[in-house]
């Protein structure tokens, strides 16, 4: 009895082994060494570290993956290529930046390349995800905006709550939220340090996301560049692509 007992147990397990086992770790440096990539993209590679920083923050095989404010789809590809054709990227933009052509072109030729993946766009007064669906949910550069008003890009001004809640009611239960972000100086309000260099201090993300209901999961300093005196706007020559950058995970409850 007990013998047929644990072979019925086994025959049981194996799917969900098997499942899980489909579920594991990409090969990340295959993912971003992939032909078909643009220069523009892969020039990037060196400073952003993709493979490390996917590798830590947990992305794995089959996941279902939103790219917040995805812009032209630099870790859109990447991930798609990472989770395989069993997992899923969706990348999203606002409605105006939706409409540029060299973000409209950029998506069209990633969705060729890589069948899993979908573009929609939407006003940033207006976000709406559908609920519990996303493993894991990337920003990155693109959370301090939150805290920008623009009338040239057409981004009015939001309550940086409504992105993080969002957010939350998108993710699924033990679901993962990466935030990548330029390291603010300390001492100024958060919406003048953003319009002035387009920095944040992490401490303003973890509250933010904490307060919206993520568990804090996790740092990393791999991104970090301590000859930044973090001064000046992220697009100052002097500095551009090699800025102070946290990396920080975050996890919907299960």
């Amino acid at each position: 009895m007990l013998k047929r007992a644990l072979v019925a147990l086994a025959i049981a397990a194996a799917p969900l082994a098997a499942a899980e086992a489909q579920r594991g770790a990409p090969d990340f440096a295959a993912a971003v060494n992939a032909p078909g990539r643009p220069e523009a993209a892969t020039n990037l590679d060196a400073v952003r570290r993709p493979a490390e920083v996917l590798r830590w923050l947990g992305l794995r095989r089959g996941d279902r993956v939103l790219d917040y404010f995805t812009g032209t789809g630099y870790y859109a590809e990447i991930m798609a290529r990472a989770v395989g054709p069993t997992g899923s990227v969706t990348g999203w933009n606002s409605s105006f930046f939706a409409a540029r052509p060299q973000i409209r072109d950029a998506a069209a030729a990633i969705r060729q390349r890589s069948p899993n993946t979908a573009f929609f766009s939407s006003p940033t007064t207006a976000l709406s995800f559908p609920a519990d669906t996303y493993d894991f949910v990337m920003l990155h550069l693109v959370y301090h905006d939150a805290y920008w008003e623009s009338a040239q890009f057409n981004l009015p001004r939001i309550d940086p709550n409504t992105v993080t809640q969002a957010l939350f009611r998108a993710t699924r239960p033990g679901g993962i939220v990466a935030v990548i972000d330029h390291v603010a100086a300390p001492g100024r309000e958060t919406r003048a340090e953003v319009e002035a260099t387009h920095r944040i201090l992490p401490a303003t993300v973890r509250a933010d996301f904490e307060r919206a209901g993520f568990v804090f999961d996790g740092e990393s300093a791999m991104l970090a560049n301590p000859q930044d005196d973090r001064s000046v706007n992220v697009f100052n020559p002097s500095i551009r692509g090699r800025t102070d950058r946290f990396v920080y995970r975050f996890r919907r409850p299960r």
